[in-house]
């Protein structure tokens, strides 16, 4: 559930429905009239990164030499949530490699993501969709992870169907493939969902306990039916087998040339249901004013699921999105509080439409 570092791509230019940012304009989609509503901010342009000549001159000599020399060329990643160093370095003879380097003291958190996530890459079953980590090494007091450099594009909002089928299709076969995980990737010390749900995700019960303000999208909400359903979410979690990945979303996705998606940023790696993940995915979908409901039912990964699944999860990341949009402004984003209250808006608009909630919707629905 946090940033992403996906390499960052100018999407190719496409016809789609007039919209605005932060509202909405309607269309009509299987002869239902739909709003889109794109986030305040694209998600290609959340991040705040240090640039090359930020970096330690010692680190920037260790870069080179594995690249055989200074880059020709380093293109920074504009996505993401979190301030570390992130770009694509094109080495002089034209080899790519996408890099994340973080300082040892004042960054620990992401040196530790970055090597977890480098152990977790280098497990997982071969033939995914996914980079591939190439080296790693430490350097002035920085830690630099290299991994391949995926030649794509970050889907654009409102989604292009092509896209977001393809992003579907890589996400059933990652789905398929940590179904059932190799003993090497599952002996990792890998989360439990369940437990990240009972400790960080589930916060209409302090709520309702007046223990947390009631945000103001949720004004007239049925609180005790929120409380009702995230409440449902460890226990479903705890029963479903294999691993999701556990920040499923549009920017962490990157489109190649063929039309393939490719899925990247995996330092949050936990047991428990692919469902959650692809719940996650769709709060995109909806919002780009796709029928989400059906994308989400007829995926392979929801083979198996509660019948509420869906209604679970939405009722969970609205609460977990929406109090955490009230917190105080990030220092790794300015824009991160933002996008929470948008992704919770729309979290808490698809399950009040699928509810029948006669209530009025969050900002930014019809």
């Amino acid at each position: 559930m946090a940033g992403s570092l996906a390499e960052p791509s100018d999407a190719p230019v496409r016809r789609a429905p007039p919209v605005r940012r932060g509202g909405a304009a309607r269309v009509r989609q299987h002869g239902a009239v739909r709003a889109i509503s794109l986030p305040p901010v694209a998600y290609g342009s959340t991040a705040v990164r240090p640039g090359w000549a930020d970096l330690p001159a010692g680190l920037r000599n260790a870069l080179a030499a594995r690249l055989g020399g200074p880059p020709a060329a380093v293109r920074v990643a504009a996505s993401g949530f979190t301030s570390g160093f992130a770009a694509v370095l094109t080495g002089p003879d034209g080899e790519r490699v996408f890099v994340k380097a973080a300082a040892l003291h004042g960054q620990r958190h992401l040196v530790d993501w970055y090597a977890h996530e480098a152990a977790i890459l280098a497990r997982l079953p071969a033939g995914l969709p996914v980079p591939r980590p190439r080296w790693a090494l430490t350097e002035s007091g920085w830690y630099a992870l290299a991994l391949d450099a995926i030649d794509g594009h970050t889907p654009a909002l409102p989604w292009a169907p092509a896209e977001l089928d393809a992003a579907l299709a890589t996400y059933a076969e990652v789905a398929a493939a940590l179904a059932d995980p190799p003993a090497q990737l599952a002996a990792l010390p890998l989360p439990r969902l369940a437990d990240l749900a009972r400790d960080d995700i589930l916060w209409w019960g302090e709520v309702a306990a007046g223990r947390e303000p009631l945000p103001e999208q949720a004004a007239g909400a049925p609180l005790a039916e929120l409380v009702a359903l995230e409440s449902r979410l460890p226990g479903y979690a705890d029963a479903a087998p294999g691993l999701a990945h556990g920040d499923l979303r549009v920017d962490n996705l990157l489109i190649d040339s063929g039309g393939r998606a490719w899925l990247c940023d995996w330092p949050w790696l936990c047991h428990g249901p692919a469902w959650f993940d692809l719940a996650g995915l769709l709060l995109t979908a909806y919002a780009s004013g796709l029928d989400a409901d059906a994308a989400f039912a007829g995926h392979p990964a929801v083979a198996g699921a509660p019948a509420d699944a869906l209604d679970v999860t939405l009722a969970a990341l609205a609460g977990y999105y929406l109090t955490g949009a009230a917190a105080e402004p990030s220092t790794a984003s300015p824009h991160l509080r933002a996008h929470q209250r948008w992704s919770g808006e729309q979290a808490l608009s698809w399950l009040a439409e699928r509810r029948g909630w006669a209530w009025p919707h969050p900002a930014g629905s019809p």
